[in-house]
């Protein structure tokens, strides 16, 4: 296939799939629901950071 040919029909199905997602895309939720998976991700981060940390800090064999 000739360069060209492929760049733009790979053009054409980005764009395709760009207008599919935009009609899927949920509506905007609200600041509470915004805020609660804010505060989900912060938790898990700093679980994630805890379980790192404990590993430097397990206890050793002597």
């Amino acid at each position: 296939m000739h360069p060209d040919i492929h760049l733009q029909l790979h053009t054409y199905r980005s764009a395709e799939l760009h207008r599919e997602a935009a009609a899927l895309r949920p509506a905007r939720r609200g600041i509470k629901a915004q805020l609660g998976w804010a505060l989900v991700e912060f938790g898990l981060r700093l679980t994630q950071e805890r379980s790192a940390s404990a590993a430097v800090r397990a206890p050793r064999a002597a």
